[in-house]
């Protein structure tokens, strides 16, 4: 008895110590957002690589606009709070207006596409126009 016993508290000890290195491994990336990322680029296809988010962070996909020049896009993890926002960024020494669209769930910010102003958008910058004429 005495051999079996003490084999059993060797297994028990090694179930355990796996158990908990299981454990520290696993419950991060459990609890820890998966996104793609990609620096600023004026390319549609963003070359992404993944990487993992903070605690309060969403993925996105940042999409830039400027007068006479073409889209661009970035993508990664931000602050659910700056979600939808606004900011100013250079890129090529042009100054964008970037804006933030915000998804749950890991690698969400795969399929979104820079997306052309929408028609009602495009009707409302022609009546500005129209009028100014």
């Amino acid at each position: 008895m005495g051999n079996s016993h003490i084999f059993y508290h060797k297994m028990m000890g090694t179930w355990s110590l796996g158990f908990i290195c299981l454990l520290t491994c696993v419950l991060p990336s459990v609890f820890s957002k998966v996104c793609f990322f990609c620096e600023i680029t004026a390319s549609t296809r963003c070359p992404a690589t993944q990487m993992v988010c903070g605690e309060y962070e969403d993925c996105f996909v940042g999409e830039g606009a400027a007068l006479g020049v073409s889209m661009i896009q970035n993508k990664g993890c931000t602050r659910d709070v700056d979600c939808g926002k606004e900011q100013s960024v250079s890129y090529m020494g042009v100054t964008y207006s970037l804006v933030t669209k915000c998804c749950k769930g890991d690698l969400c910010n795969a399929a979104l596409p820079l997306t052309a102003p929408s028609i009602l958008t495009q009707l409302g910058i022609i009546i500005v126009l129209l009028g100014l004429i």
